[in-house]
């Protein structure tokens, strides 16, 4: 994903749409953060043409990257997000050290739930029905949630209708991805929904019991005995190994057809 965004930093841009890419002027701090757009143009304040905030319908910016539409099928596939909501657009946020996102609640023109994947370094968002800015890129409120590198946040409910939220000044580079749907009713004139982002399904979470039954899989399924507490006993080798000594493990190995199922479903989802 870095990888990618840097070869559009090293490309250039003039390829891209005229809304797609965004870099204002830094003019104080935590002020004039990168941003890509794909799927919808979205305006956060009343443009010089006299546009109000939310998706400008007459506007074009580039479609999803092939590389995006992976990660949104595996959202979906993952149960991380519905497959009544499976975004059809998104915003690349690029973050130098000490930008930042002030408090806000998401248009909505974008229905709910809507999620941020968080990439390059962790940092931390705020919640708050009252965000107070102490200072530039510097809010205090009741609530703050770290982001973990690769972790993805989930707005929904509350969260994203009643609560505002914000990104302090970030400690070092970051780059974050927001994938969110559009309302219909929003939808860009000419809009055209991307076919592979049709029809995803969430994975079953239940294992096959026929594959698990296999004889394939009988050599792996060997019983231990439950030792105290429930737990699987086995066998320690002492030190001279000549002797050996019981001992208590919650972990256990895998019976193959579990791992091959599990494996199976990664290949689809990557798919």
């Amino acid at each position: 994903m870095f990888n990618y965004l840097i070869s559009l930093l090293i490309i250039g841009w003039d390829f891209l749409a005229e809304r797609t890419y965004s870099a204002p002027q830094k003019w104080m701090k935590g002020k004039g953060r990168v941003t890509l757009q794909f799927g919808c143009c979205y305006n956060y304040a009343t443009d010089k043409n006299g546009n109000p905030p939310g998706i400008i319908q007459d506007e074009m910016v580039d479609p999803m990257p092939d590389l995006f539409k992976v990660i949104i099928r595996r959202l979906v596939r993952w149960h991380v997000m519905p497959p009544t909501c499976v975004p059809d657009s998104c915003i690349v946020n690029i973050y130098e050290e000490g930008d930042c996102i002030p408090p806000h609640i998401d248009s909505h023109d974008f229905v709910r739930p809507f999620c941020t994947v968080s990439f390059l370094s962790a940092c931390n968002i705020v919640f708050g029905s009252r965000l107070k800015i102490v200072g530039p890129g510097d809010f205090d409120g009741p609530i703050a949630i770290p982001l973990p590198v690769g972790s993805v946040l989930v707005l929904n409910g509350n969260g994203a209708d009643v609560a505002k939220h914000c990104v302090p000044s970030v400690p070092t580079k970051r780059i974050s991805i927001t994938f969110r749907k559009m309302d219909k009713a929003k939808l860009p004139i000419g809009f055209v929904p991307e076919p592979g982002l049709q029809g995803i399904q969430p994975l079953p979470y239940e294992l096959d019991k026929t594959r698990l039954n296999s004889p394939k899989s009988e050599p792996y399924m060997k019983r231990w005995p439950l030792g105290k507490e429930g737990k699987k006993e086995g066998r320690r080798p002492a030190e001279n190994d000549s002797q050996s000594e019981p001992y208590y493990s919650g972990q256990s190995r895998q019976p193959a057809a579990y791992q091959w199922r599990i494996k199976e479903n990664i290949d689809r989802a990557d798919g």
